[in-house]
């Protein structure tokens, strides 16, 4: 969800430039509205939703075309949220950020027997550059629009992100554009035009790995309790065969281990039913594959 975060960073930092861009509108009264829409949760961290005084504007940013729900369904969804929480005029755009030939990347709407819900889609890579080239905030967006010479296109980018004075936005508008620049160019181009330890500086960058980081830890932490569950409950099957049925043998143990919590809890049941250590074989061979 990289390439997510950045856009939605730059969304939120420089709303203004984005809403001209995408909606070729001027304003100047913006608020951020939270990725989440009741009832129900639904959570998208490539979703950014702002108000202006007339309406909700929505961006979807997309790296792949495929999504679970479909993409329309959730552009409905995401409609009908907004439409009841807000009651008043939503304006959605899908803006997919990385080359691809996939239907999906060419439909706006969603069309099921008597429910029709259209929304506008950007492909990134029909875009002219020169609008991008021309406001700073927007740059990281060039490096995915048309060019029929990207590496020329890269250079000019960087040669442009290079003329950003302020310090800050000069550290995370490089940052920006170095990580979108990964979908399209090869990363040892992108090292040869652009500092690394810039990016590294950079706030947005900060963000990624901080967010990475704290992912890894819940995923530690969600393994770490399987895995005592699946302990507990290898040992608790362990004890009531051992009472049954006195010993048991190391290959049966090392077949029991191997079960899942679930597989666990199941032979805990099991074995209140069998009648000799055959059975518990024999119960193993049908449950392992």
């Amino acid at each position: 969800m990289a390439y997510d975060n950045i856009c939605k960073y730059l969304a939120e930092n420089y709303p203004a430039d984005l809403v001209r861009w995408l909606h070729g509108l001027e304003v100047t009264e913006i608020s951020v509205l939270k990725t989440e829409l009741n009832t129900e949760p639904i959570h998208a961290d490539s979703l950014t939703l702002l108000q202006t005084p007339n309406q909700i504007l929505q961006w979807e940013f997309q790296t792949l075309p495929a999504s679970k729900p479909s993409l329309p369904l959730r552009m409905l969804k995401y409609w009908v949220r907004l439409k009841e929480k807000y009651n008043c005029p939503i304006e959605q755009v899908v803006i997919f950020l990385k080359f691809t030939t996939s239907s999906k990347a060419y439909t706006n709407q969603l069309l099921e027997s008597n429910t029709s819900h259209r929304y506008r889609v950007i492909r990134m890579w029909e875009q002219d550059p020169e609008q991008f080239l021309a406001n700073p905030a927007l740059l990281p967006f060039a490096t995915l629009a048309f060019s029929e010479s990207p590496n020329r296109l890269l250079e000019q980018v960087a040669a442009a992100v290079d003329r950003i004075e302020e310090p800050l936005a000069f550290t995370n508008i490089s940052a920006c554009t170095q990580l979108l620049a990964g979908l399209r160019f090869d990363q040892r181009l992108i090292t040869e035009l652009f500092p690394e330890d810039v990016m590294q500086e950079s706030v947005i960058y900060q963000k990624i790995i901080q967010k990475g980081h704290k992912l890894g830890l819940l995923e530690g932490k969600r393994e770490g309790k399987l895995e005592g569950r699946q302990e507990e409950g290898y040992s608790i099957v362990i004890r009531q065969l051992t009472r049954r049925f006195g010993s048991v043998s190391d290959q049966l143990q090392q077949g029991i281990q191997k079960l899942s919590v679930a597989q666990l809890e199941e032979l805990s049941e099991a074995l209140l039913d069998f009648e000799t250590v055959t059975d518990i074989a024999v119960w193993l061979a049908s449950h392992q594959q």
